[in-house]
């Protein structure tokens, strides 16, 4: 294996980071462009113009060069270490990264119809959008410490508590924010 395989798997786990920061970021901007949105004039276009200027940096400086680079740097390490291809909790971990980069392309559609002022969702509906990379996050990095295709049924499930725990944490928050 080549002497820089560390350096490579270090740029991965690097842009790997960056990736989803801008997918944890980037469904809180489309709530806050979309809430602002039902603000009166010129309120609601002093904060569109600052959102939509704020996610497009977002997207296009940080989020789309991260997936790229986390992309490049992966396929790199497979080619070094194509053995880790047949081994059967990365082939659920590639999955994974299948419906990672499903996420990434629908959030790119919103963040396109938003900078043309479409809102076709609710701010509700977005901050449930919102938990998708956090439930993704989950499985991958169980499966790679772990290295356990056989015990991602566990997880699953495990997936699943988690994302009806932050349903009902989304809930209860909206429940607050009616209140106050």
């Amino acid at each position: 294996m080549s002497e820089y395989y560390n350096y490579i798997k270090s740029l991965h786990l690097i842009f790997v980071v960056t990736w989803f920061a801008g997918l944890f970021y980037i469904p809180r901007l489309f709530i806050y462009h979309i809430e602002a949105a039902r603000k009166s004039s010129p309120e609601r276009e002093i904060l569109t113009t600052q959102l939509q200027l704020m996610t497009k940096r977002l997207w296009n400086i940080i989020t789309w060069p991260s997936a790229i680079l986390c992309t490049f740097f992966a396929f790199w390490m497979l080619h070094l270490n194509p053995g880790l291809l047949y081994q059967p909790w990365m082939q659920v971990k590639l999955g994974f990264v299948v419906l990672l980069f499903a996420y990434h392309i629908k959030n790119h559609l919103i963040y396109k119809q938003l900078q043309r002022n479409e809102i076709k969702y609710t701010s509700n509906y977005m901050r449930i959008w919102n938990e998708g990379a956090t439930l993704i996050l989950f499985a991958v990095i169980f499966l790679v410490i772990l290295k356990s295709a056989l015990n991602w049924i566990f997880g699953v499930v495990g997936i699943v508590v988690l994302g009806i725990l932050l349903m009902l944490g989304i809930k209860l928050y909206k429940r607050i924010r009616e209140k106050g």
